[in-house]
């Protein structure tokens, strides 16, 4: 299976200072900005052509994710699971990971993205960064009369696309 780990691009920051809990309105309402819009933008056009048509997506409800998947062009579900602050279990389930046949996006936030990451690689620490905009694609393979391995496929930020 591989699974594309997608954060979503530069956001507005949050109104208030201190900022507010999971489901806080005011942070899933927050938009891209311009710059943010142009990552989106460019990412979406390298990895649309990297996956198959059969691949899934699946965003978080944040405004600021649906803006991100939205730039890819191809149909997109948004669920819950994947809100910020989200559980890295509930987004590996929600994904059918390791046993999905196609291709999957997911469109989230940091820290759940670097900690899904951490736990399919077997990092020491809790979480790995994940830049705004930038994706983790990870594979899982099985090999005969070898253990199955989780894989780094790429890391790609729109920066460098």
């Amino acid at each position: 299976m591989d699974l594309i780990l997608w954060r979503h691009a530069e956001a507005q920051e949050h109104p208030d200072l201190v900022l507010g809990q999971q489901g806080d309105p005011l942070d899933l309402a927050r938009r891209l900005t311009p710059r943010g819009e142009k990552q989106a933008a460019r990412m979406a056009a390298w990895l649309d052509r990297q996956l198959p048509e059969s691949a899934r997506i699946f965003a978080s409800p944040a405004q600021r994710a649906e803006q991100t998947a939205l730039a890819l062009g191809r149909k997109f579900k948004l669920r819950d699971e994947l809100v910020p602050g989200g559980d890295p279990l509930a987004l590996l389930e929600l994904v059918q990971w390791p046993h999905a046949k196609s291709p999957t996006v997911v469109v989230g936030h940091q820290p759940t993205l670097g900690r899904v990451i951490a736990r399919l690689l077997g990092l020491s620490e809790e979480d790995c960064s994940v830049k705004k905009g930038a994706l983790w694609w990870v594979r899982y393979r099985e090999r005969e009369g070898r253990p199955s391995q989780t894989v780094v496929v790429t890391v790609q930020t729109p920066e460098f696309i």
